[in-house]
C-alpha cells in the first residue's frame, strides 16, 4: 500500500555522454509502497535513469534523495536497494544454492539462511541440484531478482526485467512482484516497454521520452484519463475547449498534444459536440469514441505513432 513518504526523489536528474543527453532534468517521485512503472521505448533513458539511481553511474548534473537523504549522504542508504539492471552472472555448473552462497560470501553477508529465504521468496527452494545451466529463462529471471532480495531490500529497482520471458514466465513474475508488494512492503521501481505487463501491476507511472520525463501519474488518476471518450482531433485544441465549456456547459474532457481533446460527455450524443464545434469555427478532421490502454496513452503523450 502506497505511504505519503518519499523512498526516491530525483530533482533535474541530467546525464549527458559527449553531446548526447541521455536523461534531461528529470524530476520524480517514488513513494513507499509503490509498484512504480517507468514507460518509455528503447534508447529513452530507462537504464540511465537506474544506473544514476543505483549508484552505477554518476549524474553530469542534479542530485537524488533516497529514504529522505540527499547528496553523498543517500550512499548510505544503497544497501537498502536491491538491483537488476543487467542479468547477473551466474556459474553455469552451479545450482542455485551454490551461486547464491557464492554471492553472499562475496557480499559480505551475514547468515546462511537468507540464501534459503531469497529463494523461497522466487519460489525456487525445490530446485535441489539442478545446475543453472539447465534452467529455463523464467527460472534464470528469477535467481536474478533472489540475488537482488538477498539482502532484504526495501527498495527494488528492476530494468526491463521480463525481456524474453514466455507467457508463464511473464505471469510468474507478475506473481512475484505482487507477492514482494504486499506481503513484504517492497518498494517497486520496474522499467519496461511491454505496456500491457505495467499495466496489470503498476500503482504509479512515470512516462520518458528522449531523456525527458513527461507525466507522473498515479494509476487510479490513469485509469480515470482512459475512460470511455469521444476522441476529436481538431484545428485549434485550445478553442474547441473553449467551446465545449461555453456552448456545451462542460468542462469533462482532457487536452492532448497534437491538437487532440478526450471528451468524457456527449458519449450517447456525438453529433452535438462536431455541430457546436463547426459553429465555433473549428475544423474537426475525426471523432470517435474509444476507450484507451496504456499504449495508447502512452503513443498520445509522445505525440502519435509516427514518433514510434
Amino acid at each position: 500500500m502506497r505511504d505519503d513518504k518519499a523512498v526516491l526523489v530525483t530533482y533535474n536528474l541530467t546525464r549527458t555522454y559527449g553531446a548526447v543527453k541521455a536523461l534531461d532534468n528529470v524530476t520524480l517521485t517514488v513513494h513507499k509502497g509503490d509498484i512504480y512503472g517507468l514507460v518509455g521505448r528503447n534508447g529513452a533513458g530507462k537504464t540511465t535513469l537506474l544506473r544514476l539511481i543505483s549508484g552505477q553511474s554518476i549524474p553530469t548534473s542534479g542530485d537524488l534523495e533516497l529514504f529522505g537523504t540527499a547528496g553523498h549522504g543517500a550512499f548510505k542508504h544503497r544497501n537498502r536497494t536491491g538491483v537488476i539492471i543487467e542479468t547477473p552472472s551466474f556459474y553455469p555448473y552451479l545450482t542455485a544454492r551454490e551461486n547464491l552462497e557464492y554471492y553472499r560470501m562475496q557480499r559480505g553477508l551475514p547468515g546462511k539462511g537468507l540464501v534459503e529465504e531469497a529463494l523461497e521468496r522466487v519460489h525456487l527452494e525445490d530446485t535441489g541440484k539442478k545446475k543453472f545451466k539447465s534452467f529455463s529463462l523464467g527460472m534464470k529471471q528469477r535467481l536474478g531478482l533472489a540475488l537482488a532480495l538477498m539482502n532484504r531490500p526495501d527498495f527494488l529497482l528492476l530494468d526491463e526485467p521480463i525481456n524474453g520471458l514466455d507467457p508463464e514466465g511473464v505471469a510468474e513474475f507478475r506473481t512475484l512482484m505482487k507477492e514482494l508488494n504486499r506481503d513484504h512492503g517492497t518498494t517497486i521501481l520496474i522499467s519496461s516497454h511491454i505496456l500491457t505487463e505495467l499495466a496489470s501491476i503498476a500503482t504509479s507511472y512515470g512516462f520518458l521520452d528522449q531523456g525527458k520525463l513527461l507525466e507522473e501519474i498515479t494509476a487510479e488518476a490513469l485509469h480515470e484519463k482512459c475512460r470511455t471518450c469521444l476522441l476529436a482531433s481538431v484545428d485549434n485544441a485550445p478553442k474547441a475547449a473553449t467551446i465545449l465549456e461555453t456552448a456545451l456547459d462542460t468542462n469533462s474532457y482532457d487536452v492532448l498534444p497534437g491538437n487532440v481533446l478526450q471528451i468524457y460527455a456527449f458519449l450517447d450524443a456525438p453529433q452535438k459536440v462536431s455541430a457546436a464545434l463547426s459553429q465555433g469555427g473549428v475544423a474537426l478532421y475525426s471523432l470517435e469514441q474509444k476507450g484507451m490502454d496504456l499504449e495508447n496513452y502512452f503513443l498520445q503523450l509522445i505525440g502519435g505513432e509516427q514518433h514510434v
